[in-house]
């Protein structure tokens, strides 16, 4: 009897082992099906399109290994002369630029004394049309004096006269008077401007003291001439129709070696 029930024990416990090793190995099965479907589909954190966006760059990244550099020799060298050449223009043009910029004061100045821009004076007079030109009488013209001199220089510079009545197409003779009070030798150099600027166009110098140094001595005292004229189209000119007095205006500086003059719109006469 206690053997019958010892065996029967010993089967049902081998039934359940049994069973249990089926569902063991059921759940083993389930597990590696799932672990391989997972390994197929990619993981679970990466949604379908962004593994398909993975993918295509990836894709792009090895076509771009593949064509690095898509130009031939020949190509690369025909770029590198067309570089060559456009910084050869850039230098070029730098280098012009840098030429106009020293020559722009020279030019301004012979631009200014040919068409009295600024109120420039003109200058180079044809003798010719000075000897033939004819007055305009019923236009008359009074032309003011001013003297000026720079703070640097030790100079007394002042006109003769405040005032000289004129008409177009006649020439006029006025005078500035410059003293140097100190005890040691001074240059100076002037310029001028016509007031109106209008009227530097007609106002024309023949002879003057202006943009050329002028040494003094301790104590000497000069006179400078002006010797000017109107020119007769003053009266022509409809801007010149209310124009009753134009000034002269002479400014002194000490001349050093270097300076330059501040008003680089005037020309020498």
């Amino acid at each position: 009897m206690l053997v019958h029930l010892l065996f029967r024990k010993s089967f049902c416990w081998s039934e359940n082992l049994a069973a249990l090793t089926s569902k063991c190995r059921l759940y083993h099965k389930t597990f590696q099906n799932q672990v391989a479907s997972r390994c197929q589909h990619g993981s679970p954190n990466h949604t379908p399109s962004q593994k398909t966006g993975l993918q295509h760059s990836g894709t792009q990244v090895r076509g771009m290994k593949a064509h690095r550099n898509p130009f031939t020799k020949d190509q690369q060298e025909e770029w590198r002369k067309r570089n060559k050449t456009i910084l050869t223009y850039i230098v070029a043009a730098g280098v012009g630029m840098i030429g106009m910029s020293y020559a722009a004061v020279p030019l301004y100045r012979l631009y200014c004394q040919a068409s009295g821009l600024g109120g420039t004076a003109v200058a180079g007079h044809d003798t010719e049309h000075v000897a033939t030109m004819k007055p305009v009488r019923e236009r008359v013209i009074k032309v003011t004096f001013n003297a000026d001199v720079h703070a640097s220089l030790q100079w007394n510079f002042r006109p003769q006269q405040t005032e000289i009545y004129l008409v177009p197409g006649e020439t006029a003779l006025a005078f500035y008077k410059a003293k140097n009070p100190t005890d040691k030798p001074i240059i100076g150099i002037s310029t001028y401007n016509v007031v109106p600027f209008e009227a530097g166009q007609y106002f024309n110098k023949i002879q003057c003291f202006c943009f050329e140094e002028q040494r003094l001595n301790p104590n000497e005292e000069v006179d400078m001439p002006v010797f000017f004229y109107i020119d007769p189209e003053f009266d022509e000119d409809p801007r010149m129709a209310r124009v009753k007095t134009i000034t002269l205006s002479y400014t002194f500086f000490e001349a050093k070696e270097g300076q330059k003059l501040p008003l680089p719109g005037y020309s020498q006469g």
